[in-house]
């Protein structure tokens, strides 16, 4: 069976502009998301007065117990919101056994969205105390989560085994052993599927489309293009620390050539700005990206002393949405840069090492991408263009990081527009980056599995898929790095934490409605800054631990205080925070 992807992007949009009217204040009512920003009316009762606490120097546990029992509520929490130039956090604290608050220094409309996501959910303190958060040992010989499945076994290099958690609180799984399998070669996956040897696969390639729907025993899933794929420059490493030469760049490359090329047809479209049109606020309606044009690009580059250039360009052989032939286009942009008389080596490193060596700056031409983790164009701007720990494009602009914040800490959406254009503007002037394509994709199963689907975020939910067997194989196209989230940023390593754990919130399967997870519901005071969250009671990890308020204060303590022990991860980059929320607490002084 085929979702239509045109019904499907236009019940995103319909999902962002309900979610604009759906954050009142009520006592009982069910939750809500904001997904772009909410217009807010007047809570019939004011909000209590937060109550006064005396100013700490550093973040600390609160010593005070509870009025029942011997539960002592954590709290942790900064002198004020000047510890960076980015602060979003002022308070995460336990209120109560089952409560749990943010204080937030500015208004936050995507804030939902944001705990929703994978890189936030939530481990048992003690668990993370055990490992001081290290994300690899965390997982060996098992992992600890809230979810329906976890570790039984890793065969690096072959594949993973997850088996159900036995103290799982939700509906049980459809099948009792989802095995992770992987390969680059997107061939290689269509033959498996097609051989019956695994039952879903990932991003088969643009050119098997047609193939899949051909044939009676599968069924293909597309997933609309909710991504960017991006040429990315270093603009503190020569030659591209010039910004003419970076201007010149971007008129060299045909973009649309590349689109027709080795896209998807029909659901993939030539990218004019880094954020997709779907996303608004954010996108700036009339504005394009430079045209092409190689005459011109090749003078601009003589006429600033830089003809006959030789540069390498870095990529990995690793799949996307985003980017469905990673080595042709490689191969495609070396020689449409040849022709205005750039020499391009092409370097291809494994997938880990790549994001590692990108993320901490060491890459001055690449290739990436991104697909959306929640439906807001913050999500896009805030990790790429505003966030400290993220070096891939070097030196962070002023200018464009302070729209950016400016666009997302305010719940009004004409002024978030009114930042965006300016952010869109910004882009093309100072260009760390090239917008290449939004890129349709998909999702195959055989089409025996009951419950297949695609997701718009590509967090597919194999718990509710049938395969009328005990097991689910699952083909994608790379190896996960660990089997906790918290320090990750790769989409393969994702999907399978998403599979072990869970956050306050969720994501609807195959959808982007925010929906309760491990708070049952929440509520945002009336300016966005303070959000509540009640969870569920009953709930157990599966060494058996009970959940509570602890566990959520610590899991973000161990992201946002890097003065915490636990604050390891796998890289210590957390580049997830850094982009949702800013600044760290207790950060070391820049080097």
């Amino acid at each position: 069976m085929r979702r239509n992807s045109l019904f499907t992007l236009l019940v995103l949009l319909v999902v962002f502009s309900l979610a604009l009217a759906a954050c009142q204040p009520a006592a009982t009512a069910t939750p809500v998301e904001p997904t772009t920003p909410p217009v807010v009316e007047e809570p019939t009762e004011a909000p209590a007065p937060t109550e006064a606490v005396e100013e700490p120097t550093e973040a600390v546990e609160a010593t005070e117990p509870a009025a029942t029992g011997d539960f002592t509520p954590m709290v942790v929490e900064a002198p004020d919101c000047d510890y960076g130039p980015a602060a979003a956090f002022r308070k995460v604290e336990a209120l109560d056994l089952h409560t749990v608050k943010f204080t937030l220094c500015n208004p936050d409309p995507s804030f939902a969205s944001k705990v929703a996501f994978s890189a936030f959910q939530i481990q048992d303190k003690d668990y993370l105390d055990e490992h001081q958060g290290n994300s690899v040992t965390m997982v060996e010989p098992t992992t600890n989560g809230t979810g329906p499945y976890m570790l039984e076994e890793w065969v690096r290099g072959d594949h993973i085994t997850l088996v159900r958690n036995p103290n799982y609180h939700g509906e049980a799984p459809k099948v009792d052993t989802v095995i992770f399998r992987w390969s680059e070669e997107a061939a290689q996956r269509l033959l498996e599927l097609q051989s019956g040897t695994v039952d879903g696969i990932d991003t088969p390639a643009p050119e098997d489309f047609e193939t899949i729907e051909g044939d009676a025993n599968l069924a293909l899933y597309p997933r609309d293009a909710v991504n960017v794929f991006y040429i990315g420059f270093n603009v503190d490493m020569e030659p591209f620390n010039n910004e003419t030469v970076r201007q010149a760049f971007a008129m060299a490359i045909d973009r649309q050539r590349i689109v027709d090329d080795f896209y998807p047809p029909n659901v993939s479209t030539v990218a004019e700005q880094f954020v997709p049109p779907v996303l608004k606020p954010g996108y700036t309606d009339g504005l394009a990206w430079y045209e092409y044009d190689p005459a011109a690009a090749q003078q601009m580059l003589e006429d600033a002393g830089f003809a006959d250039l030789e540069i390498t360009l870095t990529y990995r052989n690793v799949v996307r949405a985003y980017l469905p032939n990673p080595v042709v286009v490689a191969q495609d942009i070396q020689a449409q840069l040849a022709e205005i008389g750039v020499t391009v080596t092409l370097e291809e490193m494994e997938s880990t090492a790549f994001i590692d060596a990108t993320a901490a700056g060491e890459k001055a031409f690449y290739l990436l991408g991104w697909n959306a983790d929640y439906p807001d164009s913050s999500n896009f701007y805030d990790y790429h263009f505003a966030n400290a720990n993220n070096l891939q494009f070097g030196t962070l602009f002023d200018d464009i990081a302070n729209a950016i914040r400016a666009g997302g800490s305010t719940a009004d959406n004409a002024e978030r527009q009114a930042s965006y254009d300016e952010v869109n503007e910004l882009l093309k002037q100072h260009v760390p980056m090239i917008p290449v394509a939004h890129g349709g994709s998909a999702t195959a199963y055989k089409a025996s599995v009951e419950g297949a689907h695609s997701s718009p975020l590509a967090n597919e939910n194999f718990a509710v898929m049938d395969t009328g067997t005990d097991q689910f194989v699952w083909m994608q196209n790379g190896e996960p790095g660990t089997l906790w989230c918290s320090d990750e940023t790769d989409g393969e390593t994702l999907r399978a934490c998403e599979q072990i754990y869970e956050a306050l919130l969720g994501f609807e399967t195959g959808g982007v409605e925010v929906v309760p997870a491990l708070a049952e519901t929440w509520e945002p005071n009336a300016d966005l800054t303070e959000w509540t969250f009640n969870l569920k009671e009953g709930v157990k990890f599966s060494n058996g631990a009970d959940f509570d308020a602890n566990d959520v204060v610590a899991s973000y303590e161990a992201q946002w205080n890097a003065e915490s022990p636990n604050h390891t991860g796998r890289q210590g980059n957390f580049e997830y925070f850094g982009a949702f929320f800013g600044s760290l607490l207790n950060a070391p002084p820049a080097e």
